[in-house]
């Protein structure tokens, strides 16, 4: 198998690299037919690897790539999850190679969607042409790759739902976590969830002269900010009434062995350029990231913000606002509360518009699972060490999905790193991460095969 491997290591990364270059952003409309196109490339390596019943699924948007490769009825089914759409490249300027140029600079593979999630997808192609050349997979195998999970995945679970016999399996794969380090291996068994919004304050029917009418109305932007920053406390608490009414809160000793994980303030610090730490107080940094929800704002606009000055008061003003979620808390829940008391603290001055977007629900999967200990024996093969369950800060709200609608758990076998700058300029993703995910899945079906039957 390895040999096989780095005999053709040269040609997985070319063809990654092909795939990087289309650009497919789900959220902007310009793009709709490069996402179509990456579908299409997806479907053709699909067909290379010898999955059989490959099709483009259509859904009300993007179409989902699938296929399968059932071996006997009679053994496991393992269902692989990822997605082929990417986030917006913006800034641009931000860039130090194009987002749709992908190069290879320093071991890291530099493009738009090089770990999230087409490189961690394309590990998943290439294990199984790996394993194809020893002795095939030896178990059932079906992949399903959507292209919209960047903008809330809304017709996954309608296609999920529509086609459940079709995604009959015993467990679900997916590769779009990360680990802790390249030399310390871990699974993410816990997601938080989210609340997304957009908001849109209005003041005056038009913008306004700020001399003419400075002080005499409400600004639009100066409220908004206030409205914001009137979210949470001294303490970092979001003061969001019944916001943690649900919140699990976690003994002594869980809270003890979550901070077993590896971490460090400074490097953390360091490798974000920040002076500090910040965020709830009575929680360490694992713990605001794992196991505490969060308000964020995640951009804010109005008025003039081109060159030189213009000296206006803005009739409106928006952002965007996100919060991550921890069980028990619910999306519906946290939305509704969530705008009920966003359009309650607005002043008589101005109006208030709430906006939901997408959400998803926070999970926690098992590591006593045949599944799970699948994974964590492959990864202990291929890294040297035991990996280590995490909790992770960032949602994938499809898990909790396929656990509702087919009753399934999932293993969270990424290898990204939190320096891989997902979702910002320079998103990258290392050569050894790649290779070592192809190394490491044809393990996992031994395994899961060997332990299943």
């Amino acid at each position: 198998m390895a040999s096989y491997l780095e005999q053709n290591q040269e040609r997985f990364l070319s063809e990654l690299m092909d795939w990087l270059r289309i650009p497919s952003v789900s959220a902007d409309p310009k793009f709709h037919g490069d996402v179509l196109r990456a579908a299409e490339y997806l479907k053709a390596r699909f067909e290379e690897v010898g999955l059989e019943k490959v099709e483009l699924c259509p859904t009300a948007g993007n179409p989902i790539v699938y296929g399968e490769k059932i071996v006997d009825p009679a053994l496991p089914t393992v269902l692989v999850y990822g997605h082929y759409d990417v986030q917006p490249a913006d800034p641009y300027e931000l860039w130090t190679s194009g987002p749709f140029e992908p190069v290879i600079k320093d071991g890291k593979i530099y493009a738009r969607g090089a770990c999230d999630d087409k490189g961690q997808v394309y590990m998943h192609v290439k294990a199984l042409e790996v394993m194809n050349q020893d002795g095939g997979v030896p178990c059932n195998v079906k992949v399903m790759i959507e292209g919209e999970e960047e903008i809330g995945s809304n017709n996954l679970a309608i296609f999920v739902r529509e086609n459940k016999e079709k995604l009959k399996a015993d467990v679900i794969l997916i590769s779009d976590t990360g680990i802790l380090s390249n030399d310390q291996p871990s699974i993410e068994v816990g997601l938080r969830g989210l609340s997304y919004h957009e908001v849109e304050v209005t003041g005056p029917n038009r913008d306004l002269h700020s001399g003419l009418y400075g002080g005499a109305v409400a600004n639009p932007i100066n409220v908004l900010c206030k409205m914001i920053a009137s979210l949470h406390d001294e303490n970092n608490h979001i003061t969001i009434p019944a916001f943690y009414d649900k919140v699990a809160v976690l003994s002594e000793e869980e809270r003890a062995e979550l901070n077993r994980v590896p971490h460090s303030d400074d490097e953390f610090k360091q490798s974000i350029g920040l002076p500090d730490t910040y965020g709830e107080a009575g929680y360490t940094t694992v713990e605001r990231i794992g196991i505490r929800p969060t308000l964020d704002v995640n951009g804010i606009w109005g008025g003039y913000t081109g060159e030189g000055a213009k000296t206006v008061i803005a009739s409106k003003a928006f952002a965007k606002i996100s919060m991550r979620l921890v069980p028990h808390q619910t999306s519906d829940e946290i939305t509704e509360i969530f705008q009920k008391h966003f359009e309650s603290i607005a002043p008589s001055g101005v109006t208030v518009v709430v906006r939901p977007h997408h959400g998803g629900e926070p999970v926690v999967t098992p590591t006593d699972s045949v599944a799970y200990k699948a994974a964590a024996d492959a990864m202990e093969t291929t890294f040297g060490k035991r990996p280590i369950p995490t909790r992770g800060g960032g949602s994938i709200p499809i898990v909790a999905m396929f656990k509702t609608e087919l009753g399934l758990d999932s293993v969270l076998l990424g290898f990204g790193l939190d320096s891989d700058a997902i979702h910002s300029p320079n998103e990258h993703y290392g050569v050894f991460n790649f290779l070592k995910g192809i190394e490491t899945i044809p393990h996992f079906y031994r395994n899961y095969a060997a332990a299943a039957k």
